[in-house]
């Protein structure tokens, strides 16, 4: 490839055929121009890619890759499907209305068709380091790809990530946060994973609920007890990054706000 004097992000949108999920994949590339060796580049994957323009993810990662505040990174932003509730989860395990029962198929789409399609496309072999992140449910689903595949991923981003996901319904008699949260309770219960770096985000606004009353709504008490979980297994503060905003919403514009804190963390000079 030839170098490129001033750098900057070229975009493109492919679309192909996924055999695990039996549908067309739609992928918006951010290609980092100024690069001489592709395979030096980091990769970053996001879910519901569908949202980046929505938050100007172009400029952002523009501005901070031209301040160089940022290492080139290729990202990826993965439109969500018609089938998001049930392809983003835990693949290990629905929650208890049966969603993410389909987890399972995209773990290896991710795995065994996207990687592939985006190492063919650009011709590497590999990556410097490649990392996950999504929003919402789409954070909760890279949080346990990166989780469960470390010899592949180094890094996760969760911003407003759906952490309540239990397996058992709050209301139902006998639920309890420690036992039924699925996703702490996979932390709690594997091993510690070297060299796994984690960012979340979660706002104060984020939503009114307090299902145990005790003042602090509940995604960010499932966003601290993940953080408490990863702590309590081994990770290091360097490792576990929380950014809790009070004005933070579920919403695309929260997100965006965090996204170049999250972008620096992961990538900055």
């Amino acid at each position: 490839m030839n170098t490129v004097q001033e750098p900057g992000y070229l975009t493109e949108r492919a679309t192909f055929l996924s055999t695990h999920l039996r549908r067309l994949i739609t992928a918006d590339f951010y290609l980092p121009t100024c690069v001489d060796d592709l395979s030096g580049l980091s990769l970053l994957l996001i879910n519901d890619g569908q949202d980046l323009p929505v938050m100007n993810f172009r400029t952002l990662l523009l501005d901070l890759y031209v301040a160089g505040a940022i290492t080139p990174v290729l990202c990826v932003g993965i439109v969500a499907g018609a089938d998001r509730k049930r392809e983003y989860g835990v693949a290990a395990e629905p929650d208890y209305l049966g969603r993410g029962d389909l987890a399972g198929a995209y773990t290896r789409f991710i795995i065994e068709e996207l990687l592939p399609y985006i190492r063919e496309k650009y011709k590497v072999a590999g990556f410097r380091d490649m990392a996950f992140a999504g929003f919402s449910l789409g954070g909760l689903s890279a949080l346990d790809i990166v989780w469960n595949h470390p010899g592949i991923f180094s890094k996760a981003g969760v911003f407003s990530g759906s952490l309540w996901w239990r397996r058992k319904d709050q209301e139902d008699a006998g639920y309890n946060d420690d036992r039924d949260r699925i996703m702490q309770q996979q932390i709690r219960n594997g091993v510690f994973k070297p060299g796994l770096r984690f960012f979340l985000q979660c706002g104060l606004m984020d939503e009114a609920h307090d299902r145990n009353n005790n003042g602090v709504i509940d995604a960010v008490d499932d966003t601290r007890d993940l953080v408490k979980e990863l702590m309590q297994k081994g990770y290091k503060p360097e490792a576990v990054s929380y950014l809790e905003l009070d004005d933070g919403r579920h919403d695309i514009a929260t997100w965006g706000k965090a996204m170049p804190a999250f972008l620096k963390w992961g990538w900055g000079t």
